[in-house]
């Protein structure tokens, strides 16, 4: 019996991206809108690029399947 290919989540490829050493990189969350009542300095923590967990990148990088994001969009 063969076994079936995975399929690529494609909400996946547009949020995360992998660097050259396998590293699982995404954006962080609460800064889309409600901006003026946090501090500028929350601001600039929240526009950085953070490291996904292990665990979590693991099945990530199984979502993705072929692909290899290298850049972002905006």
């Amino acid at each position: 019996m063969a076994k079936t290919k995975i399929k690529t989540k494609r909400l996946v490829t547009n949020r995360i991206r992998v660097t050259k050493n396998g590293i699982v990189l995404r954006r962080k969350a609460f800064k889309r809108h409600l901006n003026s009542g946090k501090s500028k300095n929350r601001l600039n923590r929240l526009s950085r690029v953070t490291v996904v967990k292990k665990v979590l990148a693991r099945r990530l990088r199984k979502f993705l399947g072929k692909v290899k994001k290298q850049t972002w969009q905006g």
